[in-house]
């Protein structure tokens, strides 16, 4: 059970999830080029894949679908309302888009996919939790606030990919325009350090021993910056996770080797 993150930001979105033998990636947000490189480095190929979930349609998330898909002809699944906007958006997905009701599932390669919505900037957007016979693996970045439908998705799960976007005092000081500030501080932008510290006490008490701290911003943000603000608010519930911070061009790798209980 393993998750690896090939770029997670701004600039680009993607990540493999290992569990049970399925290979779900998550996100295209980089091109097939840069994709067929990461994988090669893990001994797979693009045609080893089972499936791709993507989570919305903004750019970091897509850029890279229409090749792999052209190519490589994988299912693409996705929150129903983002396969909608997939599909006027993008001709290469015909036959291969696969929509999942808000709230429902879907069962591949002896893993359960199930989607949950996220409050984001986008029509729909989605987190997705992935549960197979190792146990839970959940993501989930692009999101302005922490719903009760977040947690209850993420509730269990043994690792996360969370967001962890700014740091709310680099933000303001920062040379974003009003309201480009306004926007990411809102309920449908992203995360700051103290939200997504929260988010990580939630997941700990829950059962999960590692956190990866994504979509980190190159602007009004540091990695030093986001583990220090999760470290801190791990150790004040006495918690202990493995927490890691994802670079914006990976690779970077977790390996799950315990089994969750049944």
């Amino acid at each position: 059970m393993r998750i690896t993150v090939f770029a997670s930001g701004s600039t680009g979105n993607c990540a493999l999830a290992e569990c049970a033998g399925a290979r779900i990636l998550v996100d295209a947000g980089i091109s097939l080029r840069r994709l067929k490189g990461f994988l090669a480095a893990e001994r797979l190929t693009p045609g080893e894949l089972d499936a791709v979930f993507i989570t919305h349609e903004h750019r970091d998330h897509i850029s890279g679908l229409a090749m792999l898909e052209k190519y490589h002809g994988l299912p693409v699944y996705a929150l129903r309302p983002v396969a909608s906007r997939l599909a006027g958006m993008l001709p290469e997905l015909e036959g291969l888009l696969r929509p999942i009701a808000p709230g429902g599932f879907t069962e591949l390669a002896g893993v359960r996919l199930s989607p949950f919505e996220t409050e984001h900037d986008t029509p729909a957007s989605a987190g997705l939790r992935i549960d197979s016979a190792e146990g839970a693996m959940g993501f989930c970045t692009d999101l302005g606030v922490v719903t009760d439908t977040v947690r209850e998705a993420l509730r269990g799960v043994k690792a996360a990919l969370i967001e962890s976007n700014h740091d709310e005092a680099m933000l303001l000081d920062g040379p974003y325009p009003a309201v480009l500030k306004r926007r990411i501080l809102s309920g449908r932008g992203h995360l700051s350090n103290s939200a997504a510290a929260g988010l990580a006490v939630f997941l700990a008490q829950n059962g999960a021993d590692t956190i990866i701290l994504g979509h980190i911003s190159r602007e009004n943000n540091t990695p030093a910056l986001a583990r220090a603000a999760a470290e801190a608010a791990l150790c004040r519930a006495g918690l202990e996770v493995r927490l890691l911070a994802a670079p914006p061009l990976g690779p970077l790798s977790a390996e799950l080797l315990e089994k969750c209980p049944a």
